[in-house]
């Protein structure tokens, strides 16, 4: 419930805020089996749904500091900006480090995610390997392709997802190898998406996509298991 408000906008209707609850508790986790059985991200798909459903309400941005309950300014996101060419003023990249910026409620504030992470790793809630390989993936493919690898990751959800989405246990690899292989697709698919795709974001897409490739993964990955023995080949010597 918690990562699904933070991937909505401040301004959301509860009415559309409760009916994503029940996608992804409903429909993405107890039709599948309940806890630990759903393949994909709950909060994710329940974010792709209401995207799909009402996309006018889920990109109203309300403006950085605007605390009023009525007429609220909207404003763009730096990806938004980005994608539109429209040759609007970005944010600098301290106001986006300390969320001064249009965006969902969990994607601006670069500095908390990061102590977020931080915090996790401490306590060994989650592996640094997927949310690291997931950033330094992104950063050096949009390096590649002339982007800006600091805006990127920066902007739109990719800490929030890297950090707190893609480490799911229920939907993520376990042994490492796997989930270096699975942190590099999230990272590729999400700059492509923002690149060549018609939707400047593309963290939620990813993660569900490599969500749904983790069992594929892991049988490709699968670690050597030591002490097993070989199966003696037809005519080998007793």
């Amino acid at each position: 419930g918690v990562l699904l408000a933070m991937n909505l906008p401040v301004s959301i209707s509860p009415i559309i805020a409760a009916f994503g609850g029940v996608i992804a508790i409903v429909v993405v986790k107890q039709m599948f089996g309940g806890i630990g059985q759903n393949f994909v991200n709950p909060a994710l798909t329940a974010r792709i749904i209401l995207m799909n459903s009402f996309p006018a309400k889920m990109t109203a941005w309300t403006a950085p500091m605007d605390h009023s309950f009525s007429d609220a300014m909207t404003t763009a996101t730096p990806l938004g900006v980005l994608s539109e060419g429209t040759g609007a003023a970005l944010p600098s990249y301290l106001d986006m480090f300390l969320g001064n910026t249009g965006g969902c409620l969990g994607e601006t504030c670069a500095l908390a995610l990061i102590l977020g992470g931080i915090y996790l790793v401490a306590r060994r809630v989650i592996s640094p390997v997927i949310p690291v390989t997931y950033l330094a993936t992104a950063a050096a493919l949009s390096a590649l392709l002339g982007r800006d690898p600091l805006m990127d990751i920066l902007s739109g959800g990719l800490l929030l997802g890297a950090i707190f989405m893609a480490t799911d246990y229920t939907t993520s690899p376990i042994n490492f190898s796997a989930r270096v292989i699975y942190a590099v697709g999230c990272g590729v698919l999400t700059i492509l998406i923002r690149q060549f795709a018609s939707l400047p974001e593309g963290v939620s897409y990813s993660i569900v996509l490599m969500n749904i490739l983790v069992p594929l993964i892991e049988r490709v990955a699968k670690p050597q298991t030591f002490g097993k023995m070989k199966a003696k080949k037809a005519g080998d010597a007793k």
